[in-house]
């Protein structure tokens, strides 16, 4: 149960008690991680593909092959990382052509590319490697009065042939890790919608966060639950920004999937980074008992 751990930038840059609360749950569940040095932004699946797709994959393939040398296979924490890191895998697997080209480039700094682990969310190897039986019996204070507004985002689960992390229309797997808790999941209308940020214009984007924030209020939850550090900034410092844009109080708080084991394994607010959030957690805090 070794895995190296992929961070990525936002969550270690802007949002480090996320990496804090990871490591402080994956320990207690009996996830061993591995921490090597060099990697690079993973990168960005978004612009940075759009803007030079074989710098991409270069890029992705040498942080992968970074963990190929140690030998574990990586997880990441972040959705978009997730995306960038098992697509350049699947693909450059596939594409002998392809994958020749970019160990071309690799061969400069001394690296070549193998093929030979595989990139996973740190929510699938929770699913999948440990179990969420086994995180239930690490659970000490269920949170059995909160419930959190499930929010996916788009890449933990599409392309779907290229995550294979569930089914992309129907998918359980954040809904089952939040009832590991103890607390009730909350499906809503617009649980699959995007958070918005990788749109064009900031209209479409501000649309998608208020759709989804009177979603998640409508149907009662006192929170909304959520597993990538990009969607958080749209959702807890964003709808900050679109309050005082558009002159209204949304109070929906949200949390990090990981921060949601960490209060229910019995650490506190503190521990696992909720005071560091903008919107904050009155509701959560009538929720969890002391």
């Amino acid at each position: 149960m070794k895995y190296i751990p992929f961070f990525g930038c936002m969550m270690t840059t802007k949002y480090p008690w996320f990496e804090a609360a990871v490591r402080k749950t994956t320990a207690v569940i009996g996830m061993e991680l591995v921490d090597i040095e060099g990697f690079t932004c993973c990168p960005d699946p978004i612009y940075f593909q759009a803007y030079d797709k074989i710098d991409w994959y270069t890029i992705a393939a040498r942080n992968i092959a970074l963990a190929e040398a140690v030998g574990h296979d990586i997880i990441t924490t972040c959705s978009g990382c997730t995306a960038t890191l098992s697509e350049v895998n699947l693909t450059l697997k596939k594409d002998m052509e392809l994958k020749d080209k970019v160990n071309k480039r690799l061969k400069k700094i001394g690296m070549k590319y193998n093929g030979t682990i595989n990139v996973r969310h740190a929510v699938t190897v929770v699913r999948d490697d440990i179990g969420f039986d086994r995180v239930a019996e690490t659970v000490t204070r269920p949170l059995n009065h909160l419930k959190v507004g499930v929010h996916y985002g788009c890449h933990l689960l599409k392309p779907s042939h290229v995550m294979n992390v569930d089914d992309p229309d129907h998918p359980t797997i954040l809904d089952r890790f939040i009832e590991a808790t103890g607390a009730k999941p909350i499906h809503h209308e617009k649980t699959l919608l995007c958070c918005g940020r990788a749109c064009m214009t900031d209209s479409i984007s501000s649309n998608m966060v208020v759709d989804i924030l009177e979603s998640i209020k409508a149907n009662n939850a006192d929170c909304m639950g959520l597993i990538c550090p990009t969607c958080f900034d749209e959702f807890d410092t964003g709808q900050i920004i679109l309050g005082r844009k558009l002159k209204r109080n949304f109070s929906v708080p949200v949390i990090y999937s990981f921060q949601l084991l960490g209060l229910a394994q019995g650490m506190t607010l503190e521990e696992v980074g909720l005071n560091m959030h903008k919107v904050k957690f009155d509701k959560i805090l009538e929720a969890v008992p002391a």
